[in-house]
């Protein structure tokens, strides 16, 4: 059913996006309906992602578009999946030293 209520919000001016953000425990898919030139910020937006996940800063966190970095205001495309990053709880080369370590150790 819910796929039938997507398919008539559809209309030919307008485009689907896909606003995708993981959390520690969870990822959040949500499917929006924006007019041709709209941007990442405007997906983000629409998409009321921050109010299911509170802790995302968005001009603090980098964005994406099917795993590359964009600007807030990259313009979408239809079937954009639009990624929202977290932020690295670790710097990756001080986690790589520590693995080495450890496998030294072993």
């Amino acid at each position: 059913m819910a796929e039938i209520d997507l398919a008539l919000q559809c209309s030919p001016e307008m485009i689907d996006v896909l606003v995708c953000y993981a959390t520690t425990v969870d990822i959040v898919m949500l499917e929006v309906n924006l007019k041709p030139d709209s941007t990442i910020r405007e997906a983000i937006a629409c998409s009321q992602i921050m109010d299911r996940c509170p802790e995302i800063e968005i001009d603090r966190c980098k964005v994406g578009i099917f795993g590359k970095l964009k600007l807030l205001e990259s313009v979408l495309q239809q079937g954009d999946r639009v990624e929202i990053y977290r932020p690295l709880t670790a710097d990756p080369m001080e986690a790589r030293r520590r693995r080495a370590l450890k496998r030294e150790k072993t």
